[in-house]
């Protein structure tokens, strides 16, 4: 089994079977590629908080606020995630300040948008909902209707991204 598997090792074994054979045929490159032909334009840190930002207005105006949406290029090296949400509570004055900050893999700079989109749905949900439970999914959802099949295709893009890197070495 090639090593860039590891990022569905917790799904069935017959959607493991079929990516593994695209690996094998050297075919998911291509694959990948027709699947998602296009990566967004959302480079800069403020364009990912305007991006959040609009998700966040659609569907979660009455949570916290967010105060910080950055790339992070350590995430997934570290945490084993492809984006993490934090949540800081500070005394300042004698009150409570709490800040909510939404960290993205920098690998997802030059990912497809939807990607994107799922990721940033799924830190988002987290404003609300801190355990990965019903209900967070259930958000999840109701952000991003296609949720579910998205994390899925996150996790090929990073087995795309290794490929990528490994042909890479080869030339």
């Amino acid at each position: 089994m090639h090593q860039s598997l590891k990022y569905i090792t917790g799904y069935p074994a017959n959607l493991i079977e079929q990516v593994s054979g695209l690996v094998e045929s050297n075919r998911f490159i291509t694959w990948f590629e027709q699947r998602y032909p296009d990566t967004h334009q959302i480079k800069s840190e403020k364009a990912l908080f305007d991006y959040t930002m609009q998700i966040k207005q659609r569907f979660m105006k009455k949570t916290a606020p967010i105060t910080k949406v950055v790339w992070d290029s350590k995430i997934h090296l570290i945490n084993n995630a492809l984006g993490l949400h934090t949540y800081v509570s500070r005394v300042h004055g004698g009150k409570l300040k709490a800040k909510n900050e939404i960290r993205i893999a920098s690998i997802f700079k030059d990912a497809p948008e939807p990607l994107l989109r799922m990721l940033v749905v799924h830190e988002l949900a987290h404003v609300r909902e801190k355990e990965h439970d019903k209900g967070f999914y259930q958000l999840c959802c109701h952000m991003e209707p296609n949720y579910h099949q998205l994390e899925f295709d996150a996790r090929l893009f990073m087995i795309y991204k290794e490929l990528m890197n490994e042909n890479a070495k080869k030339r």
